[in-house]
């Protein structure tokens, strides 16, 4: 009878990480030319989160196919960075105040309750775009957002255009930023990150085929490819790694380590902690290193009540791992 109830509460556990892969975060998160170098400090282990249970829906063209093809390179590279599955859907956010994109998105989303990342991107439709045309787009990713609460919506800027901190594109650009740190959204900054090179100089007079990076691959070692489509490799490789960084944020990734209940040590604290520690209880999986991480009620031990601290922590809003009383101290 124990035993049975045991297994019970092990494939719950099991089942939670299928039910809950995406974390609900409270910040924004901004992905642009500063995340590119924090791709070294992800974990695999994080990456193969990302890669067994990310399902993206991708409205894209040209353009938005320079992160597709960095992905592509960065595996090319290392193979332990297949990229995780897309659907791509062949169009994009087109021009002022344009909305086809809205119902296919619907579309794919009622037939595919498995999908929980949705980005999409801009192929010049910004450029030219008007504050109410953008304030649309703005208010027809809310509405999404709404519809599909289990779904990470990623909203993107427009690609360089040559116009400069002057033009318009820097003026809309800014105003989805804005608007994406005011409201706590996932931003993929395509123009900031065609903006740097890799010493932090700045080059917002530059346009989509990345001008800097052919000074700057003269005198460094660079990435090669078939093709990056409008602009160089070098542009589409830093996109990719700025890709993988974002999608390590909206899976609970953490520059810092997460201490107390991260048993698999991924850098968060999240279900996939308590399975962890319910494998290793029962099934005599790999115990968290060191042990002392996964005693995240603080009773001297690491065994299944650790587990359901975790659970209900994550899911019904109890104390934080170590957190006895509260107060968001550690206590143990």
């Amino acid at each position: 009878m124990v035993r049975n109830k045991i297994s019970k509460i092990f494939l719950l556990l099991q089942a939670s990480v299928f039910m809950f892969s995406v974390p609900l975060f409270a910040e924004s998160i901004i992905a642009d030319h500063s995340s590119v170098p924090l791709f070294e400090q992800i974990p695999l282990s994080v990456i193969q989160t990302i890669q067994a249970d990310a399902h993206i829906y991708y409205a894209r063209t040209s353009h938005g196919y320079q992160i597709i093809t960095g992905i592509d390179m960065i595996y090319n590279e290392n193979a332990s960075y297949e990229s995780p599955y897309f659907y791509e859907w062949g169009d994009d956010l087109g021009y002022d105040g344009d909305t086809l994109w809205v119902p296919a998105t619907r579309t794919y989303l009622n037939s595919h309750p498995e999908c929980n990342v949705a980005m999409f991107s801009w192929c010049g439709g910004v450029s030219t775009n008007t504050e109410e045309g953008i304030n649309i787009y703005l208010s027809k990713m809310t509405e999404l957002e709404q519809a599909y609460p289990n779904v990470t919506f990623v909203y993107m800027t427009g690609h360089l255009d040559g116009g400069g901190i002057e033009g318009n594109l820097y003026i809309r650009n800014n105003q989805i930023r804005n608007y994406c740190i005011n409201n706590d959204k996932v931003l993929f900054d395509f123009a900031d990150i065609e903006s740097y090179d890799p010493d932090g100089n700045y080059y917002p007079d530059d346009n989509d085929a990345c001008n800097w990076c052919y000074d700057w691959c003269a005198v460094h070692s660079c990435p090669t490819c078939g093709d990056c489509l409008h602009s160089h490799c070098l542009n589409c490789y830093l996109k990719g790694k700025a890709f993988w960084w974002m999608m390590a944020k909206i899976f609970g990734w953490e520059t810092e380590p997460a201490g107390c209940g991260d048993a698999n040590g991924d850098s968060t604290v999240n279900v996939s902690d308590a399975v962890w520690i319910a494998n290793y209880v029962f099934v005599g999986g790999s115990a968290p290193e060191p042990l002392e991480i996964g005693d995240a009620n603080c009773d001297g031990s690491c065994n299944v009540s650790d587990a359901v601290w975790i659970v209900n922590y994550i899911f019904v809003g109890g104390n934080g791992p170590c957190d006895m009383d509260g107060d968001g101290s550690k206590d143990c």
